[in-house]
């Protein structure tokens, strides 16, 4: 039987064949913040206990507006809708504008590249880039630190302090917490309203039974074959992705991306109308994707999202199934483009072979921590050598024909302290993360045949619980690196 697990399922865009939809967000915004609605001061900040705005003059707190022209019920999105926020940058704009003050007067130059907000030297109020950074590059929507620096730290201590036994003598050393940044990192929330139809085989076991004499006895099954069809609609809010060229490579050597992926979900749908007086005391990345390059890693997710979801359709197929056939027909998507909060602590790691960049995040909504630890290789090696020792011990003297299982303790155990201190396994399991709705639902189910003297406790070929993300999701950096280089070398012309 053919092996499916890997393959790119048939994705049918039929949103894509009508003129794109451009949802204006930002009309009504001179300068990308609100004075406040009670006095009219500009010196306003985040309240994180409470998340609104504060005015630091007279109290007043409040929250930004809300975005109006989106659609609520994903079931209803026709075509493809695109908001100001998450429309193309302008590749031929300058990193380096002039801002008027509204309040002064006088001008500022700011390298956008590097910062996304400032403040007039002279009067301190804060001057907003929104329209004069390329398009595209304010995002939509912000969602608001909810947890404090204080907490935070205690989150990233904890964390590391039931690691340092195999940690870097020097990052022992050297690990404060004083450092923490508070971090809006840019991600596209994609809605999609889609149909799905998938095709396969699947199998339940009908006994389980042992053949042979003695300790050659082999387990064999006994399974019932069917045709499996499954035909539904599902709608999906705010699937999350990274919009950020350097963020969004999770295989990265350098850095340890995959550890800011990891805490995600966040709760988007607190998400409130971008204003940049919720930027203060924090640092930001700019977006540097647009919808065309994200495109296929949305189709891979949207792909998996389904197939999990119809998982719980399957559950009586006890040896799984394996689809022969996957459709899916985007009926229409709404990309939008958001600041998420994240509390990072940042080590490098310096040595004669390598350079690595560790991050431990913390979620700044939920307080979901992950973190990459540089380990002391020399102790680890040295106590998984100790261990494998004793399980060779424990291989002699114990009699089980299991016993060859203790020759690769050693092996075992260092593999889970390594894993359990650089976490580079670890990401975001969007596939079951994701917020979706599943309606119209259409079975299929016929008996095809009985399989009997099975040795495999699953079905050949078995795929309903594998993602797509390895191949396309490597296809996509290759392409969006060829397109930076590219980039470069005009600019480096120019």
């Amino acid at each position: 039987m053919k092996d499916t697990r890997f393959d790119i399922p048939n994705i049918i865009d039929n949103s894509s064949s009508k003129s794109p939809v451009m949802i204006q967000t930002s009309d009504d915004v001179t300068n990308g913040q609100d004075k406040c609605p009670k006095c009219g001061a500009t010196d306003i900040s985040l309240d994180v206990s409470s998340g609104k705005l504060r005015c630091n003059f007279c109290r007043y707190e409040f929250v930004s507006q809300s975005v109006m022209g989106l659609e609520s019920d994903i079931s209803k999105l026709d075509g493809v809708s695109i908001t100001t926020g998450a429309s193309s940058i302008l590749d031929s704009s300058s990193d380096m504008v002039t801002l008027k003050c509204s309040s002064c007067g006088s001008e500022v130059v700011i390298d956008t590249a590097s910062s996304m907000q400032a403040r007039c030297h002279w009067c301190r109020n804060t001057l907003s880039i929104n329209e004069q950074i390329p398009n595209g590059s304010v995002p939509d929507f912000v969602l608001p630190f909810s947890i404090t620096k204080e907490e935070a730290q205690r989150v990233i201590e904890g964390f590391v302090s039931r690691r340092k036994f195999f940690a870097h003598p020097k990052f022992v050393e050297e690990f404060t917490t004083d450092n923490i940044m508070g971090v809006y990192f840019p991600y596209m929330l994609v809605d999609l309203n889609t149909h799905a139809r998938l095709i396969g085989q699947g199998e339940k076991m009908v006994r389980r039974y042992t053949r042979g004499i003695g300790d050659s006895e082999e387990v064999y099954y006994d399974a019932e074959q069917y045709y499996v069809e499954r035909s539904f609609d599902m709608a999906i809010t705010d699937l999350s992705i990274e919009s950020n060229s350097d963020r969004i490579n999770n295989k990265s050597v350098q850095k340890t991306n995959n550890i800011i992926n990891t805490i995600m979900p966040f709760d988007t749908e607190n998400c409130v109308r971008y204003n940049a007086n919720y930027l203060k005391g924090y640092t930001s990345e700019r977006r540097d994707l647009n919808v065309e390059q994200l495109k296929n890693i949305v189709d891979m997710q949207t792909k998996d999202i389904i197939r999990f979801r119809a998982n719980e359709t399957l559950k009586e197929y006890d040896r799984g199934v394996c689809w022969n056939k996957e459709d899916v027909l985007i009926k229409g998507q709404q990309w939008k483009a958001a600041y998420l909060p994240v509390w990072l602590y940042s080590y490098q790691e310096i040595n004669e072979k390598k350079k690595i960049l560790h991050y431990v995040a913390v979620n700044a909504r939920t307080k979901e921590v992950m973190g990459s630890i540089p380990v002391h290789m020399p102790k680890l090696i040295g106590i998984s050598l100790g261990v494998e020792i004793f399980g060779i011990l424990l291989a002699l003297f114990i009699d089980s024909k299991y016993n060859f299982l203790f020759l690769f303790l050693g092996v075992f155990y260092f593999l889970f302290i390594f894993l359990r201190y650089r976490n580079i396994y670890a990401r975001h399991h969007y596939e079951v993360e994701t917020k979706s709705c599943l309606s119209s639902l259409e079975k299929v189910d016929t008996f095809v045949t009985k399989k009997t003297g099975l040795s495999n406790p699953r079905i050949e070929g078995e795929n309903s619980t594998s993602v797509h993300e390895v191949g396309i999701l490597d296809k996509m950096l290759s392409s969006i690196s060829e397109e930076n280089i590219v980039s470069k070398v005009v600019d480096d012309k120019k």
